[in-house]
């Protein structure tokens, strides 16, 4: 359950909602198994899994959901291939040329032939919801994915009106003068090892891992006019994490501390109790560090009357 990842959404206008009354409508949307002609589903499950029924665990104004993706992986490689053979025995009964239009209807059967049979890929997706802030916080890798799950939500709400969260100091600014002038680092925060390069008008992108982002080397490249693009930072005693230009946060690592916390919080053989707990003490310090992360940032910058669509 501790997030790995985290897209940042601002809620405008976010609907008052009892458990009840969300429960069941999260309930109308829950997540249900691929029929034999679905390419792609989503839904909302226990967050707990087998140990427990509840689609939303609530504490302390923050909620978690849990969303199921199914996908069927169908290659395209496969379909090709099957497409060709068929192809190729009508061509020799018929002795003529398929035409362009034959081919795609004959695509299409092809498709709808093999998808019962491809296997499907299953994908949690957890999803932070802190009434107290306003915020959503999507845990995954994914832009796309994250969006998906965002209008799940729309869906079952009725309406959603979210904007990615935005800084009135650009990320890529304010991280490279972290680098190039280590002056203008505030005092709770510790530089990684990790960072990524990038020069205005360059596809050429430097990566590097495991580096002391205060020597010289790193220093050169930003002189030559590159920006930094993804920087390793991180929290004393609380959290560790990669920012990313857009202010996505990946990468993420909890401190020894927190997980000793929420360790001791341990409720013996209740594993809805302990994920509750463990929940508990991980969006606090979220909280915490996108908090910190605006005041960095020069503080949330104020979106238009017209809020547009995440999706």
């Amino acid at each position: 359950m501790w997030f790995r990842n985290l897209h940042l959404y601002r809620l405008h206008d976010a609907p008052g909602l009892d458990d009840a009354y969300l429960e069941g409508l999260l309930a109308a949307q829950a997540y249900r198994p691929l029929g034999g002609n679905e390419a792609r589903r989503i839904g909302w499950c226990p967050p707990a899994g087998r140990a427990g029924t509840q689609l939303c665990h609530e504490a302390n104004a923050q909620r978690l959901l849990t969303a199921v993706r199914q996908e069927r992986l169908l290659p395209s490689g496969v379909v090709r291939e099957e497409v060709e053979e068929r192809a190729e025995a009508l061509e020799a009964d018929e002795g003529r040329k398929l035409r362009r239009q034959e081919r795609l209807t004959l695509k299409e059967q092809v498709y709808e032939e093999l998808l019962p049979q491809a296997f499907v890929r299953s994908t949690r997706i957890d999803l932070w919801w802190d009434t107290r802030r306003g915020l959503i916080g999507i845990n995954t890798s994914s832009r796309k994915r994250a969006e998906e799950v965002l209008d799940l939500l729309r869906e079952t709400l009725g309406s959603l009106r979210v904007t990615p969260l935005a800084t009135n100091i650009l990320p890529m600014r304010a991280m490279t003068s972290w680098l190039s002038d280590p002056g203008t680092r505030p005092a709770e925060m510790e530089i990684g090892d990790t960072v990524e390069l990038k020069a205005k008008g360059d596809d050429g992108v430097i990566r590097g891992r495991q580096l002391d982002l205060d020597s010289d080397e790193i220093h050169s490249h930003l002189e030559c006019g590159r920006q930094a693009s993804k920087l390793a930072l991180g929290i004393e005693s609380m959290i560790r994490f990669v920012l990313h230009d857009d202010l996505t946060i990946k990468s993420i690592r909890f401190d020894d501390a927190v997980i000793d916390e929420a360790a001791q919080q341990d409720d013996g053989d209740d594993p809805v109790a302990r994920l509750e707990a463990d929940f508990t003490i991980m969006t606090h310090v979220l909280g915490v560090t996108v908090d910190t992360l605006l005041q960095w940032l020069g503080g949330e910058a104020q979106a238009g009357a017209d809020f547009p669509s995440a999706a």
